[in-house]
């Protein structure tokens, strides 16, 4: 048992209908609070705003509601931490890139997705772990000052900090170590100016007080990138812990974009939430 209460979170996008996998994390993220006597967050991650849509936010809530799961914070409750969706929590992100913009700790990337795709490639047959190579790092002031006034739109970077072991006890997998040698610098703005994963997930754990990240094993590997911007921006480093994934008749992780049943789909099909709660903790 934890010495203090948890405060987990869930963090889904609203771009398609909830299956399985989702559910159980969200599950073990209410599980986790409860038993510690803590609280879950509901956060909504919808900065992809082509597929974000307002009709499944509804439908998520309806959903998880249905399942039986609470939540003491979020966009329909609200809350001392809102607000509780990444599409209004701009104003949160720029502060965050200011303060590594003014520790020198990221740089304007220009780099195409097919330049980046080409040099992944000649990773992969040179036998190397693909990584960002730095094509943008040292780029001087009045070239990155000439690429802006003629129309370009950079991506930003975080610099990561060579030489160094990022360590971390996961709650599942035990203790954790990655180089950062082996961790490229990466993406915390997109070109189009709307916050990356990395960055936005980051900040949003720490502002709200989680104390407990519950997420999929497929997330362990963002962990070591996350805890170095945390650093840098002294705030908070949440404790860690990652859930094997739910997988198909194929061997690959369930995903709405695959077709997986959603739980509306289970719902209609006659499926009780305590039957559904029963089989996902035996998991």
């Amino acid at each position: 048992m934890p010495t203090a209460p948890y405060v987990t979170r869930f963090a889904p996008s609203p771009t398609g209908a909830l299956h399985l996998g989702n559910a159980r994390t969200a599950f073990f993220n209410d599980l986790a609070a409860r038993a510690s006597g803590g609280r879950m967050v509901l956060r909504i991650e919808d900065t992809d705003a082509e597929r974000s849509e307002d009709a499944l936010l509804v439908k998520l809530l309806e959903d998880l509601r249905w399942l039986g799961l609470e939540w003491a914070e979020g966009p329909d409750v609200g809350g001392a931490h809102g607000p509780y969706r990444q599409s209004e929590r701009g104003a949160h992100y720029a502060r965050a890139i200011e303060s590594l913009e003014a520790q020198g700790r990221v740089y304007p990337c220009f780099c195409s997705p097919e330049e980046l795709k080409l040099s992944r490639k000649a990773q992969l047959a040179a036998g190397r772990p693909p990584r960002y190579a730095g094509t943008c790092a040292t780029l001087p002031a009045a070239e990155v000052a000439r690429r802006v006034e003629a129309g370009a739109k950079p991506a930003l970077r975080f610099r990561v900090p060579p030489g160094r072991v990022i360590e971390f006890d996961d709650l599942i997998h035990g203790p954790q170590r990655f180089a950062s040698d082996d961790i490229g610098d990466f993406v915390i703005r997109r070109a189009d100016g709307s916050v990356a994963f990395f960055l936005g997930n980051a900040v949003d754990d720490a502002e709200m007080g989680i104390t407990l990240v519950l997420r999929g094993d497929d997330h362990l590997a963002n962990t070591p990138r996350q805890i170095m911007l945390l650093e840098a921006l002294a705030m908070p480093v949440p404790r860690y812990g990652h859930l094997p994934l739910l997988l198909g008749h194929g061997g690959s992780p369930l995903s709405k974009r695959e077709g997986a049943a959603s739980l509306g789909d289970l719902r209609a099909q006659g499926y009780l939430p305590g039957a559904l709660r029963n089989y996902l903790v035996r998991l």
